[in-house]
């Protein structure tokens, strides 16, 4: 790969994560679903995450790049939920949740360990 394509792909990179923060941000509001108590954790997971990459761009102990890698896993783990959620009427199994914990919690690590 030569150095253009990496500078392509990194910009790619960098502009999925933005759009994937902005739609997360959009949707922080309508976190919370009345009757899909499974929903509405992995959405306010997802939330606290993002609030923590912001804060730690906001105090420098993140770089935008590790940032934007965040917000991609990030995005990534809310299309999932998309998917299965659109699978049985808005709401997610036990193993669906359990699957994007997993996810999150794997993610939340990196995160933590970006900021110390």
């Amino acid at each position: 790969m030569n150095a253009k394509s990496k500078i392509v792909l990194f910009g790619l990179l960098i502009g999925s994560a933005m759009v994937g923060g902005q739609v997360m941000a959009q949707t922080a509001a309508q976190t919370d679903v009345p009757g899909h108590p499974r929903v509405n954790e992995v959405n306010n997971r997802l939330d606290n995450q993002q609030n923590r990459i912001d804060n730690g761009l906001k105090n420098g102990t993140m770089t935008q790049a590790q940032a934007t890698r965040d917000e991609t896993h990030d995005a990534n783990i809310g299309r999932r939920e998309s998917v299965d959620e659109a699978k049985h009427n808005g709401h997610l199994t036990k193993q669906e949740k359990k699957n994007l914990n997993r996810s999150e919690n794997r993610n939340s690590r990196h995160i933590y360990k970006q900021k110390h």
